[in-house]
């Protein structure tokens, strides 16, 4: 195949073996779980997201929807809890209002933990712990670990007596400015230092962070936060990011690689809503967390749509690799989690939805890897069984390229029909340009600049006319597309807190 650009006078050859497409290899089985959040025990994964949703896999590919207790009896176990602060006339049933759990496994208690978000009008919300044996339920009710929404009104039937005393203070947190926020997406994680923290919140009053109790797995009352504007509060604990309105929510937090990384999803979830995963790292696990360029995660003003503009590392974008199912491209990806797995490798599971399937959504795995200054970047194609790490030649990764630039100032806008070609334009995507990467150091095609390969599976590529110009640090792989899983070379990049993917024609 001849590409345009100029390539034709490139041959392409390598020593990389000639894979041919695996025609038997079978499509994975998927499932519909919304806000997933990952686990593995014993050799078995699982899934467990908003409205009831769970999935277990042997293998991260194949998936199989489970129940248990919530999944028919949620009223009875959780009826204390809803009846008394998220129940309201506009939202009556719990059935709906079961958002983005959380497990745990808890040391100290040696049970399985489980945060659960129920969500009420008004911001009038509480993340509840509930406790299992083992994984897949069933669940017992334990208490509430953190509420939002209260007022002067109604505040004494929270423990917000027990954080402020009875008579705080409480007009700041109905205020998007700084604390009004609405309390879902838990997120635990061990310090490393005896110390059990979670992260939860909601754009608009951003994302935050107190310290639980390891004996109960409710909020440590023993631990007190000072009043700071964008620092850190009485009630919520420390800031992490967000606030004066803008969006984020879905915090999820791994430490690897040395650092805490901190990714979350901006934008509003719909299919044409720009949702999209945006990443930041600190040292420590209360931050503060900054991108590639060191922007803090923690907005000081109000942005129109800030998902659209180059505050963190936007982790992908709405792409098309060329003979991608037009119906399948997939956009509006978010609501993750990070598994750091048994073995040392990284993934990010997250729900998508599609180019032509309206809300309909599934879940995706990407391994993630590190940059050699340290930043996590997703892989090119969605897990299927290869992970990342083998060490290449550079003839290996010379070649032509399909590249996609993860533009972080666009976001799928939907579709329209072009009458003249009877074609459809699939608008805010991030579609691939042919590039070569030449044996003598040179990048030809539709992008000119350098490359060079480092340490084996490194690859260093200064892009000099894309849109986004700079110097791009990653990672070559040997990965089967998704399209008909057959293996080629691809590389992961960062730089200048925008990310690329390649994959060798």
């Amino acid at each position: 195949m001849l590409l345009s650009g100029g390539l034709s006078a490139y041959s392409g050859q390598s020593s990389q073996p000639n894979h041919s497409a695996n025609t038997s290899a079978q499509k994975p089985k998927r499932v519909s779980v919304h806000d997933p959040s990952v686990i593995q025990d014993d050799g078995t994964y699982y899934v467990f997201g908003s409205h009831r949703a769970y999935a277990s896999s042997k293998d991260m590919i194949n998936w199989t929807p489970f129940t248990n207790n919530l999944s028919h009896d949620y009223r009875r176990v959780l009826s204390s809890v809803w009846d008394s602060w998220p129940k309201q006339s506009a939202t009556p049933d719990v059935k709906g209002n079961m958002w983005a759990p959380d497990v745990y496994y808890n040391a100290t208690m040696k049970k399985w933990c489980m945060y659960l978000s129920l969500n009420g009008a008004e911001h009038r919300s509480v993340i509840v712990l509930l406790t299992s044996d083992k994984p897949n339920g069933d669940w017992t009710y334990v208490g509430p670990v953190v509420y939002s929404g209260f007022t002067r009104a109604n505040y004494m039937r929270t423990d917000v007596p027990k954080v402020l005393g009875n008579d705080p203070t409480l007009d700041r947190y109905q205020s998007y400015t700084d604390t009004g926020i609405n309390a879902i997406d838990a997120c635990v994680r061990d310090d490393g230092q005896g110390g059990l923290w979670m992260s939860f919140g909601s754009w608009f009053g951003g994302i935050w962070m107190i310290r639980l109790d390891p004996a109960t797995g409710l909020r440590d009352y023993g631990t007190t936060y000072t009043t700071k504007p964008n620092t850190s509060d009485a009630y919520y604990g420390h800031k992490l990011a967000g606030g004066f309105g803008n969006s984020g929510e879905g915090s999820a937090l791994i430490h690897t690689k040395g650092h805490w990384y901190l990714v979350l999803s901006y934008g509003k979830l719909e299919q044409t809503g720009g949702y999209q995963m945006r990443e930041f790292r600190a040292d420590t696990i209360t931050g503060p967390y900054l991108d590639q360029h060191g922007t803090p995660a923690i907005s000081t003003a109000s942005a129109a749509d800030n998902w659209t503009d180059r505050t963190g590392i936007r982790l992908m974008g709405s792409y098309q690799w060329s003979g991608d199912p037009k119906g399948d491209i997939e956009v509006s990806q978010g609501g993750n989690s990070i598994l750091h797995d048994k073995d040392g490798a990284d993934y990010l599971v997250y729900h998508s939805r599609f180019s032509d399937r309206g809300e309909e959504h599934q879940l995706r795995v990407r391994q993630l890897t590190s940059t050699s200054d340290g930043w996590l970047v997703a892989a090119p194609y969605e897990y299927l069984g290869t992970k990342m790490g083998r060490p290449h030649t550079a003839k290996e990764e010379s070649g032509r390229y399909e590249l996609v630039t993860h533009d972080p100032t666009t976001y799928f806008r939907g579709t329209r029909k072009v009458t003249d070609t009877k074609s459809t334009r699939y608008r805010g995507v991030n579609k691939a340009v042919n590039i070569v990467l030449r044996p003598d150091g040179r990048v030809t095609g539709e992008r000119k600049g350098t490359w060079r390969s480092d340490r084996g599976d490194r690859i260093t590529i200064t892009i000099e006319d894309d849109p986004y110009p700079a110097t791009y640090q990653g990672i070559t792989a040997m990965l089967p597309r998704d399209k008909d899983h057959r293996k080629v070379m691809t590389f992961t990049a960062l730089g200048d807190n925008t990310c690329i993917w390649g994959s060798q024609v």
